[in-house]
């Protein structure tokens, strides 16, 4: 990674060099479990397409899931017959766990699994890898969902895959279209961040791996594919789909309860450019604008309940009065807390009184518009009143905010500011996993 020095320049992920040597730029990782059949035929077929097409060194690594017939053989004879291909052997099944092991002891910049009966085209692999390869995304996945995808598969496979997709958006907000497509790339130096945070070693893996990577601001590429369904796939759907609501509920429960390390991976490679200030861009207004918004619609709905109220019991300047006062307060530190993001008690009581004279303006503006309005009509209807309120509530909203921005809360700009200007290191150093991080180094993957 670098960043540019030039003054208000966006920092980005080198593209890796055309002459790239060092090691194979692209590590493709086929997990298998007694596959003796398909193995053979889906590595060579492969590797004849890479070796056709992806202009990198590459790699195709045969993860072993504890087999139990010739796969191992198979395997063991791939690697001594083709020089980029090599067998790595687990003592224990599982998906999540082989792709985790080998990852994590790869020394590829770009890494990659997919399924060994190869259903998704191998058209696909290149514009899956381009974006990690030029450094424009972190994660990219293939999906049978997307629009142009062109998918060939029994009724039953394709209402459990969409139903499990609704399920991610509807439980942890994801917005990747298919989490279970057999056909992924990661970084390096994003997987190293990543994978100790994965605790699935099964066919969940994916999805826990696409949300937490999604939470921490990661662009996660997506890429239509041609897939034709395996019927002799061994995939369990039953089991499978099971084993995966329970990983739903274990992730969407850490997240709700904050028991998951989120800190570590905000912005965990100091390159996003919402980090940065542009000359002439205000940083962090459009944030604070959806923010004064959202405070502002619901204090102006309580200010006009509150307004209705008190207006049964006292005359209109009264109730417009003690309405704006109560929704002041609240507005105030809603404003406080959630638009500008000012934390704790230290000045809490001086905002309060710069928000109250923010409301003496709202209250000039409204109580001036109601004697106007009085003075033409006499005895205006309560509709009429309520409608020049919402007028004149309007009109002073954007004086309240370009007030609250500039002179109640201005140290938040500025902190801002100083933070663009002199950007932090990252939160999470992606250079310091060593042996005893867990997952960051397999010893079964020693081979």
């Amino acid at each position: 990674m670098r960043t540019d020095p030039v003054p208000g320049a966006l920092p980005s992920r080198d593209h890796l060099p055309a002459a790239w040597r060092d090691a194979p730029v692209l590590d493709v990782v086929i997990p298998v479990y007694d596959e003796e059949k398909d193995l053979g035929p889906c590595v060579l077929r492969l590797h004849d397409h890479l070796a056709r097409t992806f202009p990198y060194p590459f790699r195709i690594t045969v993860a072993d899931n504890a087999s139990t017939d010739r796969t191992p053989q198979v395997a063991a004879g791939l690697a001594a017959s083709v020089r980029e291909v090599r067998h790595v052997r687990l003592d224990r099944k599982g998906r999540g766990r082989a792709l985790r092991a080998v990852w994590s002891a790869s020394d590829a910049p770009v890494l990659a699994y997919m399924d060994v009966d190869l259903s998704t085209d191998l058209n696909a692999l290149l514009p899956l890898v381009a974006p990690l390869i030029s450094g424009h995304s972190d994660l990219a996945i293939g999906s049978r969902l997307a629009r142009s995808s062109r998918v060939v598969r029994g009724p039953k496979r394709e209402f459990v895959s969409r139903t499990y997709n609704l399920i991610l958006r509807g439980s942890l907000h994801a917005r990747f279209s298919d989490a279970q497509c057999g056909f992924k790339a990661i970084r390096g130096d994003v997987a190293r961040v990543l994978l100790p945070l994965v605790e699935d070693s099964g066919w969940f893996f994916d999805t826990e791996l696409l949300v937490l990577a999604e939470r921490a601001g990661l662009r996660i590429h997506e890429v239509p594919v041609d897939w034709v369904d395996d019927p002799d796939s061994t995939v369990h759907l039953v089991r499978t789909a099971a084993d995966d609501l329970k990983g739903v509920w274990r992730v969407g429960r850490a997240l709700a309860v904050g028991a998951l390390p989120l800190d570590r991976l905000a912005r965990p490679f100091g390159d996003d450019p919402r980090d940065r200030r542009l000359t002439g861009v205000p940083g962090g207004l459009t944030r604070q604008l959806v923010g004064f918004c959202a405070v502002g619609a619901l204090s102006t709905l309580c200010y006009l309940l509150l307004y209705s109220a008190f207006r049964t019991v006292t005359g209109s300047q009264a109730a417009n009065a003690l309405a704006l006062l109560v929704s002041a307060v609240a507005n105030t530190a809603a404003n406080r807390r959630l638009t500008f993001g000012v934390r704790g008690r230290d000045r809490a009581v001086r905002h309060q009184a710069q928000g109250l004279v923010v409301l003496g303006i709202g209250l000039a503006l409204t109580g001036g518009s109601l004697a106007a309005l009085g003075a033409a009509s006499g005895d205006p209807a309560h509709s009429t009143e309520l409608a020049v309120l919402i007028a004149a509530n309007l009109a002073a909203t954007v004086l309240r905010f370009l007030l609250l921005r500039a002179w109640v809360f201005p140290d938040r700009a500025g902190a801002t500011a100083a933070t663009a200007q002199d950007p932090a290191p990252p939160p999470y150093d992606i250079t310091a996993h060593d042996a005893t991080t867990p997952h960051a180094h397999d010893p079964r993957t020693a081979r």
